[in-house]
């Protein structure tokens, strides 16, 4: 399996990046990148995964069809993953589905194979937990828009996570390759990357995976860039490096087999002492980046 993969390399059809359980090799984890052009639409069929539409840049319109009726939402979007927190839609399985924008965009379609049938619904931004994990060069925002216990889903994990320029997130190394209950959770991991420009320059960062045992070998260290995606079957992940100047972001995709939907890891043994200098340290006084927006009343 090719871990790294980067911008255009998992890029099919309408898709930038288009990584499936079968084109990944695993069971459960999918992400899409959907590009729209102004007035475009795009229509794909759920299958037998649930799904999260969630703009990564603009608005669009996401109707789902299914033997259950229709539903449809208006998504307010971003101008960029820099720029706020967005609203999404969660659609079901077995259903169809067709994202429309009038003025375009790029839009993630984060997904996991699964047995239930979840209603379809509309997420708004006001209601996504903005949290500071971290302190000082370990500092990083995470939007939980699809974390365990904020959104009912069947199997799906989605997070957003930013780091700004110079820190190291994904850190202290964790890995969620066996299943430990109440420990350690098994969850196929997908990460996609974008970086903020600093005067026309592209950004660009650093992620590490490491063999964490026998049978799970996966060794990445990867120069990643906009668009770039690491699939992570197993292994030590971590850290995941902003070079100075340039914030990162990236999107998380998580699923996997347990019984129990729950993000639970277990840190790697030599750096696991980090967290223990945390409350010493103040949080990076850049975060948040942003906030989720106020409840309308």
């Amino acid at each position: 399996m090719t871990h790294h993969l980067p911008a255009g390399k998992a890029a099919a059809g309408p898709y930038a990046v288009d990584v499936s359980p079968r084109s990944a090799g695993w069971g459960y984890s999918s992400l899409r990148v959907l590009r729209l052009e102004p007035g475009g639409s795009h229509t794909f069929d759920t299958g037998d995964s649930e799904w999260i539409v969630l703009p990564l840049g603009g608005a669009c319109t996401v109707a789902s069809d299914d033997d259950f009726g229709h539903e449809e939402f208006a998504l307010t979007g971003r101008r960029s993953v820099f720029d706020g927190v967005t609203d999404f839609a969660y659609v079901p399985r077995d259903a169809r589905v067709t994202v429309s924008s009038s003025e375009g965009g790029r839009f993630a379609l984060t997904g996991a194979r699964c047995s239930r049938r979840l209603p379809a619904r509309y997420g708004p931004a006001s209601d996504v937990p903005v949290e500071l994990r971290g302190t000082g060069n370990c500092s990083r925002q995470v939007n939980n828009f699809g974390a365990a216990g904020v959104l009912e889903c069947d199997k799906l994990i989605a997070v957003e996570v930013l780091t700004p320029g110079g820190n190291w997130s994904s850190f202290p190394p964790h890995k969620h390759d066996e299943h430990r209950p109440g420990e350690e959770s098994v969850l196929e991991e997908i990460y996609y990357f974008e970086f903020a420009a600093h005067d026309g320059t592209p950004g660009l960062g650093y992620q590490r995976v490491s063999p964490s045992g026998p049978g799970r070998e996966t060794d990445v260290l990867a120069e990643v860039r906009d668009g770039d995606v690491v699939l992570i079957p197993d292994g030590w992940h971590g850290p995941s490096m902003a070079v100075p100047g340039h914030h990162m972001y990236y999107l998380n995709v998580m699923a996997g087999p347990e019984a129990e939907r729950a993000w639970l890891i277990c840190d790697h043994p030599d750096h696991a002492w980090i967290r223990d200098t945390w409350p010493e340290q103040p949080v990076d006084p850049r975060l948040p980046l942003y906030t989720a927006p106020e409840r309308s009343a």
